[in-house]
């Protein structure tokens, strides 16, 4: 972006030449995002898969404007339009990345993640990041009065909508980037320290993200330049019937909660459903028939394909949060030795404890035999251990999968008596949060091998001392 701005070249042939590193960038980075998620669910054990901590977001805050500079070099390559958004998400999702490596790494915020925190290290990275974000921005501000408007489109339009989603995400971003920052800054002037935690955020980014899924279907089904509204939307019928029977279905197999998981379940589903919408309309099976139908899709782009994937994996994702977050169990109880407890639907039975010395810890953990009507069907083996080098305890959950839900035990302190505390959470298809992420970043890998066309050699001949809109 940078370099684009220095020649005066920010046209569709840069924004084409640039959407391959954002697809691999941004695909790294949903991978690393899961990661680091899974990583506190499997290795904190306190049951939680995500906690708004700082470096959460600090991933987070680049994820959200990587995907809407996706979206926006997509209309650029082909519409030759939204440059300055372009460019401007391009330099602030790279000065984003560096201001989160700066606030986990330099001490400023505490986080479970922060294992190399150095005030001197952090000034470096503070040296950088004011050189790269300042530099490309005063760059951009002096040549941002050059950047040609580009193609004109109606409001409902294919560029109309990821207008919305760019409007969307960038909004959340800055709304994750307060709460972030916000105690930082409250210290400095104040001395008092704060924290912002999942209330602001749940409060916050939720309802960002709402229309932006409700949205997110009719993005492919709309024409460029102007779309027809209600035509994408009599093509997405089946995706809200979908929608609405499994919203029955919840609320008919559920008793009792809030009326909301149900409507945002069918919100996922409609954008599961949806997200291939445009593969069954260039299929046209039912006019066409299977075989014509089949010819059609395998002759399709890539790209289609891999825009499917990625709107499907993000109402996974979304699946699997709702899911979790609403119907999820917690049982805290203290067990003796051949006791049992009713969890989740199943029958855990305390077995008795286990020492381990390990190389360089000491473990105590709890026997634990899971059964359901009768027939044992797992054995845990929670833990807690104490590493004397640094007096550090941590906890070693177990925990076991059946089909896309998990049964999560970690253990807490041994009580008077013999009893040891025992935390037992059931979550629900809480697997399909980090499986729709790779759906997700599997969908931004498929689209880097998809067949590119070359622009017209006219096109590169631009002179590089003008902005154009060509």
């Amino acid at each position: 972006a940078v370099a684009a701005l220095i020649e005066g070249r920010v046209d569709a042939m840069w924004a084409r030449w640039s959407r391959p590193w954002v697809l691999m960038a941004w695909s790294c980075l949903t991978i690393g995002s899961v990661l680091g998620s899974g990583w506190a669910y499997y290795e904190l054990g306190w049951g939680g898969w995500w906690f708004w901590d700082p470096v959460e977001n600090a991933s987070f805050l680049p994820w959200l404007s990587g995907t809407a500079l996706l979206h926006s070099a997509l209309v650029m390559e082909k519409r030759d339009a939204l440059k300055i958004w372009t460019v401007l998400l391009a330099i602030l999702t790279f000065s984003l990345s560096l201001l989160g490596t700066f606030l986990v790494r330099s001490g400023v915020l505490t986080s479970v993640h922060t294992f190399a925190s150095d005030p001197s290290r952090g000034l470096v990275i503070l040296a950088i990041l004011a050189a790269f974000a300042g530099g490309s921005l005063a760059l951009f501000a002096v040549r941002a009065n050059k950047l040609e408007a580009g193609g004109l489109f109606a409001p409902v339009s294919r560029e109309g909508a990821l207008v919305l989603n760019n409007i969307l995400l960038s909004t959340a971003a800055a709304t994750v980037l307060l709460g972030t920052l916000y105690p930082v800054v409250y210290e400095t002037i104040t001395g008092a320290k704060i924290s912002v935690g999942a209330p602001f955020f749940n409060l916050t980014f939720i309802p960002l993200m709402i229309p932006l899924i409700l949205a997110l279907p009719f993005g492919p089904m709309l024409a460029w330049k102007k779309g027809d509204l209600l035509g994408a939307a009599q093509r997405l019928v089946f995706a809200a019937v979908a929608g609405v029977l499994a919203m029955v279905l919840v609320l008919g197999f559920t008793r009792g909660g809030s009326i909301i998981a149900p409507v945002m379940i069918a919100i996922a589903v409609w954008l599961m459903i949806g997200a291939f919408a445009e593969l069954a309309q260039r299929a046209a099976f039912r006019t066409a028939g299977w075989s014509t139908g089949l010819r059609r899709l395998a002759g399709t782009p890539r790209s289609v394909y891999a825009t499917a994937f990625s709107h499907f994996g993000v109402g996974v994702t979304m699946l699997g949060i709702v899911a979790v977050t609403a119907y999820e169990t917690e049982t805290v109880t203290a067990l003796k030795p051949g006791e049992t407890v009713e969890a989740g639907g199943y029958t855990i039975t305390h077995d008795g404890y286990v020492d381990e010395q390990g190389p360089n810890f000491q473990s105590q953990g709890a026997r634990l035999t899971v059964s359901q009507d009768g027939s044992v069907v797992a054995n845990a083996f929670p833990s807690k251990r104490f590493y004397p080098a640094r007096q550090m305890p941590t906890s070693d959950a177990s925990i076991h999968t059946f089909g896309f839900s998990q049964l999560y035990f970690a253990l807490g302190d041994l009580q008077p008596g013999g009893a040891v505390t025992l935390r037992i959470w059931w979550k629900p298809y809480v697997t399909l949060i980090w499986y729709g992420a790779v759906i997700m970043s599997f969908g931004g890998l498929l689209s880097l091998t998809g067949r590119r066309k070359r622009i017209a050699k006219a096109a590169s001949k631009t002179p590089p001392d003008t902005v154009t809109a060509t």
